[in-house]
Formats: C-alpha cells, sequence, structure tokens
C-alpha cells in the first residue's frame, strides 16, 4: 500500500484523540476543549475528504 492509503486512517485516529482529549478537559478548561474539539472536526473532515 502506498502512504496516501494510510492518510486518512491517521487523520482519523488523530480525530480520536482529539475527542478523547476534549472529554478529560470539558470539566477543567472550556475554553481548550473547544479548541481541541475545532481540530477533531478539521481532522475528521479531511479524512472524510480524503476517503472521498
Amino acid at each position: 500500500m502506498v502512504v496516501k492509503d494510510w492518510v486518512w486512517l491517521i487523520l482519523l485516529g488523530l480525530a480520536g484523540f482529539l475527542l478523547g482529549g476534549v472529554y478529560v478537559t470539558w470539566k477543567s478548561s472550556r475554553m481548550f476543549a473547544f479548541v481541541l474539539l475545532a481540530g477533531a472536526i478539521l481532522a475528521a473532515a479531511g479524512a472524510v475528504t480524503w476517503m472521498i
């Protein structure tokens, strides 16, 4: 497989990792959680776009 075939999987994993960070930081720092959420949304959108 070519490296290009793995990019969407890496982006999806990054989105999951960032969503875990949102879950952990939600009670202590909402602003940072929103920043992580924005990154997770961008990573997930990038993964979906890459798959298409």
